[in-house]
């Protein structure tokens, strides 16, 4: 018959480490830094007759500005479609200007803070105004049409 007979001594080192690992895992878990980014914001132009004005080289050049005449970056994929990058990160709202040689428009977005478990913001509206455009919301991006 084996005996195994356990001293309190022994106990202390393991007791040691598991008071060690228990911390170490309440501060990394509680402490987190997360940040929730604006869902991105993604133009298609087109014509009247649907055809896409980025692919057909119509629209070139364009750029887009903010309300203090800070331009905005924008980055072409491969669909024919622009997104605007750091924009709506912010609580209010902001007036912008989308210049081409085709057409001028002015559009806003209003954004506030995001209320989840992270840091972050959400773009609550995006208003455009100008003549001779339509604009679609399609899933994933605006549908932009001038005409």
């Amino acid at each position: 018959m084996i005996n195994f007979t356990f001293h309190r001594h022994n106990l202390y080192p393991m007791k040691k480490i598991f008071i060690f690992l228990v911390m170490a895992f309440l501060f990394t878990a509680c402490g987190d830094d997360c940040y929730n980014a604006p869902q991105p914001i993604v133009f298609e132009f087109v014509d009247d007759q649907g055809e896409n004005l980025i692919t057909n080289g119509t629209l070139d050049p364009f750029s887009v500005s903010d309300e203090n005449q800070v331009g905005i970056p924008l980055t072409k994929t491969s669909d024919g479609k622009v997104i605007l990058e750091n924009v709506g990160a912010y609580n209010g709202t902001k007036n912008y200007t989308f210049y081409s040689a085709v057409r001028i428009f002015n559009f806003s977005i209003q954004s506030s803070e995001f209320k989840g478990g992270c840091d972050g913001y959400q773009i609550n509206k995006l208003t455009f105004t100008g003549v001779g455009i339509d604009v679609k919301d399609e899933q994933g991006y605006y549908k932009i049409i001038l005409q």
